[in-house]
């Protein structure tokens, strides 16, 4: 038997704030509801379910301008970040995720989650690197890093 709900917030794997889904009474009765992750969808629960639509895609719609606002200015920058290196240019340790955030609030005020970027392996070399960022599920970008011997 399946139950039809009004998410009131995002649950990975069954929807959105805002969307009406159909789930397992059991999952419903014992956790969604309980949890004030949903509502029983009847039909004054539709105009509700409008709203929380209508306002997660304007909420969606400022963070993606505020993500590509930060791209536009991180893209023609090079961080650079220095760091003790060895003979033939190989670094003593690493340059890490947080080396790099640190290294982008410094050079430019703008404060990113280390957690955006997208496979980062720890930089190992003197040179210039590339850095995959993804502010916003459609806001993607590389960051150039520059590691120079220090």
């Amino acid at each position: 038997m399946t139950t039809k709900l009004v998410l009131r917030a995002d649950v990975g794997g069954i929807g959105k704030r805002g969307d009406i889904v159909e789930v397992a009474d059991g999952f419903a009765r014992n956790h969604l509801i309980p949890g004030g992750f949903a509502i029983r969808a009847n039909s004054g629960v539709a105009q509700q379910a409008n709203a929380m639509r209508r306002a997660r895609d304007v909420k969606d719609a400022r963070d993606r301008e505020a993500a590509e606002s930060v791209a536009t200015k991180l893209v023609p920058l090079v961080i650079s970040i220095a760091a003790r290196a060895g003979r033939g240019g190989r670094l003593f340790g690493s340059v890490t995720p947080g080396d790099v955030v640190e290294a982008v609030a410094k050079q430019s005020g703008i404060e990113l989650d280390r957690h955006r970027f997208l496979s980062f392996e720890p930089i190992k070399t003197l040179g210039t690197h590339e850095v995959r960022v993804r502010l916003h599920p459609e806001v993607e970008f590389a960051l150039t890093v520059e590691v120079v011997g220090g």
